[in-house]
């Protein structure tokens, strides 16, 4: 099963810390995000990720070279949806992806991975703890979900948040019958919507991988979900920073 990074965007809600280097280089204790991203995808036994770079790919490749590579050079005008099909050509076996932007455990990859459904998404079950602490980042902006047992009925950002079962942390599990169907939703829609507004997005470049995905559960494939309680966190913001550099150190040690 192929571990896919998507890394292309630079991230400007951190500020002045993706002035000069990636969104993937911020640290984390002594770490980068890529570092723990790594170490996460080498616990559960993952290895020779692919990375889906844009922003100071060259810069990643230098450093990395042991990671294959796929070049989005259209980041700025195009999302993660786009951006995550540079790697189509890994797909076919199989494989998990990643936001760049998160911080989690090998044991979540490993939950995802042991699960019976062909397209697993990982959800934070108590992810309202964390928004408690997040001012920059409210909670209407979360991928939010509906499941029925754990099945995934519903996946969106308008989901209100007293509703919602969990958040999508931006890991994903596809086996090669989930790739095939993925693959083959995403080239029927852009078929009709290239360069299009769809759904809620100012064209279909533009879309967010959850889009599809709720495309998906509306066309009936069936997508489960396997609950994190946690062992996660995202890093969107300068106080998400201040946070994971708080809590995310101090829980790993534990």
């Amino acid at each position: 099963m192929q571990p896919i990074i998507i890394g292309a965007g630079r991230g400007q809600r951190l500020g002045p810390h993706t002035e000069e280097q990636p969104k993937c280089y911020v640290r984390v204790g002594d770490r980068s995000i890529l570092s723990w991203t790594l170490d996460a995808f080498a616990g559960a036994d993952l290895k020779t990720p692919v990375f889906i770079g844009g922003y100071q790919i060259d810069r990643i490749r230098g450093d990395h070279p042991q990671l294959t590579y796929c070049h989005n050079r259209d980041w700025p005008n195009n999302n993660i949806l786009a951006s995550l099909m540079h790697a189509e050509a890994h797909m076919n076996d199989g494989f998990v992806c990643a936001y760049s932007d998160i911080l989690f455990r090998d044991t979540v990859v490993r939950d995802a991975i042991e699960h019976r459904g062909d397209i697993v998404l990982c959800v934070d079950t108590r992810w309202r703890d964390r928004y408690v602490h997040r001012s920059e980042h409210p909670e209407d902006d979360a991928e939010k979900v509906l499941v029925d047992g754990d099945r995934v009925v519903r996946i969106s950002r308008e989901i209100a948040p007293a509703d919602a079962d969990g958040e999508y942390i931006g890991v994903a599990c596809f086996t090669p019958d989930g790739a095939h169907r993925f693959i083959e939703h995403y080239h029927r829609v852009a078929s009709s919507y290239a360069g299009r507004p769809w759904r809620n997005a100012n064209t279909f470049e533009k879309a967010y991988l959850i889009l599809l995905f709720q495309e998906m559960i509306e066309h009936g494939i069936d997508i489960r979900m396997a609950p994190t309680h946690g062992d996660y966190m995202e890093i969107d913001t300068e106080e998400d920073l201040r946070l994971a550099n708080e809590m995310w150190i101090q829980d790993f040690d534990r």
